[in-house]
């Protein structure tokens, strides 16, 4: 195998778009992998840069777990950090062959219903990473379930939610350090009393030193998205994700910044050959529907309605069900011409997958799948810059385990 060769799998390029990536055609390229032509000192670099920081070809800074994993945020979040993921769980079939499509499968195979995975059988780790569902937590009063002996407490608890499977897992592997992401309102669902089960399994029953923050990535991507972020130490070790310093949601990035170009390389399946999204605007009949609807609301004193954004706007928040008519996220259009929707790749770029520097986020499903699966995605530099200032406190706990375990003989 050449060089050559060897760096373009390791950065995870198909020939064609190692051609695109490099700026050759692909007749060059199938002369560098077989060492017909040898490539320039440049072009390799190149390669060695659109190389994951973790490529799974080393040991990396730290492993982590990636559960309910999605199509891979946060794995892409702790992989800069230079973390190695050894396993990932997640259930949704569409979702795996987008994560598949993204990242080796020669390290390990995608688990499925983590419900279902004793945790015994996943491997060791040093960070477990999950943005799980939120379900509601019931706590019925203990006197109750005495009565009909049913067990109560923190098992009672959790019980039936999801957050029980990252409770286990946790409480089987005593990783260093964990990150969870959740909705906003996971905060104060259910009068807070969810969130409340939460921070008491964590801190009380596992007893990991926790801190939580809602976190804006409009500092990051030209988008209103407010999640919560949960990160526990098992020893106290001063971090706190309160201290992070953030950017400035103010002088966060403008709507033209992830949109299609004139000038950009046309996408076969997102644009035409000059560049044009034509095929994602509304219909005339669509557009006066959403119109009507908002004004309707409007008049009722309702806040319901579309939202119509330009180059220089910030959005909405994406959500799941983006596929369904566009209407949170609008992209205004020519005079006389309906608006359109955010094209999948525009989608992938406002949650921080595609960026420049970094090789094209594949999108393997159908548009209706994407837009699911981007709408319930989490911000991948969000995650990174939360990683990124974990990672000095994850290798200290690494250290000062390593010394007890010399100490001991």
């Amino acid at each position: 195998m050449t060089e050559f060769s060897s760096l373009r799998q390791r950065a995870r390029l198909s020939v064609p778009e190692a051609a695109e990536q490099l700026g050759y055609d692909e007749r060059q390229i199938y002369r560098f992998e077989s060492g017909e032509i040898k490539a320039r000192r440049v072009v390799l670099e190149r390669l060695r840069e659109l190389i994951p920081v973790n490529d799974g070809e080393g040991e990396g800074a730290f492993t982590f777990i990636d559960l309910f994993a999605g199509i891979g945020g946060m794995r892409l979040g702790f992989e800069s950090a230079g973390g190695k993921c050894v396993f990932t769980s997640e259930w949704n079939a569409y979702s795996q062959k987008t994560y598949r499509a993204n990242f080796p499968s020669d390290d390990h195979e995608i688990a499925g219903d983590i419900t279902e995975i004793n945790e015994k059988e996943i491997p060791p780790h040093d960070v477990l990473v999950a943005g799980f569902p939120c379900q509601p937590f019931s706590i019925a009063g203990v006197s109750k379930k005495n009565a009909l002996n049913r067990p109560h407490g923190f098992d009672c608890d959790t019980q039936g939610t999801l957050f029980f499977d990252i409770e286990r897992i946790i409480k089987h592997h005593r990783p260093k350090a964990f990150l969870l992401e959740n909705v906003k309102n996971l905060v104060s669902h259910d009068g807070g009393r969810t969130f409340g089960v939460i921070m008491d399994v964590l801190e009380r029953k596992l007893k990991y030193q926790v801190s939580w923050r809602v976190i804006d990535a409009k500092g990051w991507v030209p988008q209103h998205r407010e999640r919560t972020f949960i990160v526990g130490f098992r020893e106290d070790c001063g971090f706190n994700i309160r201290n992070i310093d953030l950017p400035d949601v103010k002088n966060g990035p403008k709507l033209g910044s992830i949109l299609h170009g004139k000038n950009e390389k046309p996408d076969a399946h997102y644009t035409d050959g000059s560049g044009a999204t034509d095929k994602y605007t509304l219909t005339r009949h669509l557009w006066t529907y959403l119109q009507n609807y908002a004004e309707k609301h409007r008049k009722a004193g309702n806040g319901f309605g579309f939202g119509l954004f330009g180059p220089n706007d910030t959005a909405r928040t994406l959500s799941a069900r983006y596929f369904k008519d566009g209407s949170e996220i609008l992209i205004k259009q020519g005079p006389g011409r309906p608006p359109r929707r955010l094209t999948p790749r525009e989608c992938a770029r406002l949650m921080g997958f595609d960026r420049a520097g970094r090789k094209p986020f594949q999108i393997p499903v159908s548009d209706t799948q994407a837009y699911k699966q981007f709408g319930n995605a989490v911000v991948v530099p969000v995650v990174e810059h939360i990683a990124k200032h974990m990672l000095p406190f994850i290798v200290a706990a690494e250290e000062k385990q390593e010394r007890k375990r010399v100490a001991r003989g």
